[in-house]
């Protein structure tokens, strides 16, 4: 049987149109059919394959009733017809029941094709790739610190959006905005951290950490090297307090006290990065009881007071870089260092890596030929010895520090370590110590204490030959290996030396 179509469809609009649409509907089944059997799944295709073409699909498909429009109302004005409201359709007519059977196939094809392709579509914009690699060089840093954090197997999707309908669809309008920014060059250098939009802690990070399973307490031991000849190792081992000393008392004591279902801490702050704290409430939600702590340091008046945003505390006001953590250079050398990847046998190397990545680079080219350079000319120049006996030591700690490097400095995204405080501890930035920094007083008295023995106790210090040792039940008062400081640390708080370029 000889195919009819309606004369309205010989036209160049139309034509052009099922072309485009075949071609397009062919290069997506084939590529699809390639990528399901060789497993070739990567964000580039996936673009081409759930966006481009189908985009390209649906403008040539919309092309052809454009055509036959067009066609239609020139030959009505050629012919003057009768003008008639509706189109008639007439299955005595062979041209119309063809018509009739390609629309309906050709529709029911599509239906399915879009369905399918819709749900594809769906995960491949939820998927980590389409988040990490498809704006590569401004997603590079969160991509390159989300792979190498606890969380490197959760999906980007599970904390940024998070279930239900009206997240998704706010995370897509924002994704828009997003795609505007980066096509025009205006996302902004380093990409500013959005505290604002972030789903409570309650309805992302409890779906795997909820506040009522037990965390006990846990031993953390870590080594530091003294920015002296030798890389002097000073070891130090605490007993964190997450938990209870025992399962029976829950979250009654210890460190995540601060989301005890039972306690309610609410505060205020002067800044977007939450770290000025002048007002503190706790409340007691079983006996009704509260107190409220403000900061001394900060002279606010009643009515600003009011006005600043109230925020319940949870997860995220301490763990506010759970997979995009920048390490400082100070923690991720001490870390290549215990790991072998930095000889320590290579005399000053903590020193010159700590003096060398306290520059400001570029590019990440510049900054490798800059690590490899000034490596070598600091001991041709001042250690002839060790350039000439420990050579292969240099050529390795050069590729040890160029690799962290990498993981921790963006310099084209202008992010490294102090462009996102991280409030967990309280070395490298104020963290704990935005209350807990003896400042904080309610008016009965009370004290929101700067104590270290509340969260940490010390179990071991010292060099590693010549450690001194707690013994059981008991623990030790911190002492500094800075020959120089004495007891100043007391007075001070650490960020007020520690930068991220101290041992």
């Amino acid at each position: 049987m000889k195919i009819k179509l309606p004369h309205s469809t010989q036209n160049w609009i139309s034509l052009v149109g099922a072309t485009i649409a075949l071609i397009s509907f062919f290069m997506i089944v084939f590529l699809f059919t390639v990528s399901s059997i060789f497993g070739q799944n990567n964000s580039y295709l996936g673009l081409i394959i759930y966006i481009a073409l189908p985009t390209v699909l649906i403008f040539g498909l919309i092309l052809i009733p454009i055509g036959m429009w067009r066609k239609t109302k020139r030959e009505k004005k050629l012919t003057k017809r009768e003008e008639k409201e509706w189109p008639i359709i007439d299955f005595n007519d062979i041209r119309h029941r063809n018509a009739f059977m390609i629309f309906s196939v050709g529709t029911s094809i599509f239906l399915l094709a879009s369905a399918v392709g819709s749900y594809e579509a769906f995960h491949f914009t939820e998927s980590v790739e389409f988040c990490g690699k498809l704006c590569h060089s401004v997603m590079k840093p969160e991509y390159t610190a989300y792979q190498n954090s606890p969380h490197a197997r959760v999906a980007c999707v599970e904390c940024h959006v998070g279930s239900g309908a009206s997240w998704y669809v706010r995370s897509k309008l924002s994704g828009l905005y997003q795609v505007y920014a980066v096509t025009l060059g205006n996302v902004p250098k380093p990409i500013e951290t959005p505290i604002k939009n972030l789903r409570p802690a309650r309805e992302t990070c409890e779906e795997c950490h909820w506040p009522q399973k037990f965390y006990s307490r846990k031993l953390r031991f870590e080594k530091h090297y003294l920015n002296d000849f030798n890389n002097t190792e000073w070891d130090i081992t605490l007993t964190m307090k997450i938990g209870s000393q025992v399962s029976a008392l829950g979250l009654e004591e210890g460190i995540h006290w601060h989301i005890n279902p039972n306690v309610k801490i609410e505060y205020k702050a002067l800044d977007q990065k939450r770290e000025k704290i002048p007002w503190v409430k706790y409340t007691n939600l079983k006996t009704g009881e509260f107190f409220i702590y403000e900061d001394n340091k900060y002279k606010i008046d009643k009515k600003t007071l009011e006005k600043l945003e109230t925020r319940v505390m949870d997860c995220m006001d301490c763990h506010n870089r759970p997979s995009h953590n920048y390490k400082p250079p100070a923690f991720f050398i001490n870390d290549a260092i215990t790991a072998g990847k930095i000889p320590k046998d290579l005399p000053l190397i903590k020193f010159a890596a700590m003096d060398l990545l306290s520059n400001e680079f570029q590019s990440t080219d510049a900054a490798m030929k800059s690590i490899s350079d000034y490596l070598n000319n600091f001991y041709k120049d001042n250690y002839p010895e060790i350039y000439e006996n420990k050579k292969n030591l240099i050529e390795k700690a050069i590729k040890g520090i160029q690799e962290e490097f990498k993981k921790n400095i963006f310099p084209e995204m202008k992010v490294k370590w102090s462009v996102y405080p991280n409030n967990i501890g309280h070395l490298e930035f104020i963290g704990c110590f935005r209350c807990h920094n003896d400042n904080h007083k309610s008016k009965e008295g009370r004290l929101i204490k700067k104590d270290c023995n509340l969260c940490h106790t010390i179990n071991s210090q010292g060099p590693s030959n010549n450690l001194q040792l707690a013994s059981i039940n008991s623990s030790l008062e911190f002492k500094h290996p800075g020959k120089d400081v004495g007891n100043k640390w007391k007075e001070m708080l650490c960020v007020d030396c520690h930068r991220g370029l101290n041992p």
